[in-house]
């Protein structure tokens, strides 16, 4: 993980790959695939979307529905 210090700004941080992810699943449900997609452009890479993806489900924001092959936002559906 990335994290903004003398070398690295915060716009070049994982920190702040995290928006526009949680962003898009806060409006709906994606597979891996959709979500990359739609944001693409705020990612310099795949491995950076990967890697945010990974530290954001570790960090219980996101989740997998395995049923639906989908990633969900553990906010929107804990309302």
């Amino acid at each position: 993980m990335q994290l903004p210090n003398k070398l690295f700004s915060y716009e070049e941080s994982t920190l702040s790959k995290f928006a526009p992810i949680l962003g898009a699943l806060e409006k709906q449900n994606y597979s891996v695939l959709g979500l990359f997609s739609e944001i693409k452009r705020q990612f310099e890479s795949i491995d950076d979307f990967l890697l945010a993806l990974d530290c954001l489900y570790g960090l219980g924001k996101i989740d997998y529905d395995d049923e639906e092959e989908v990633l969900v936002s553990v906010t929107r559906n804990s309302m």
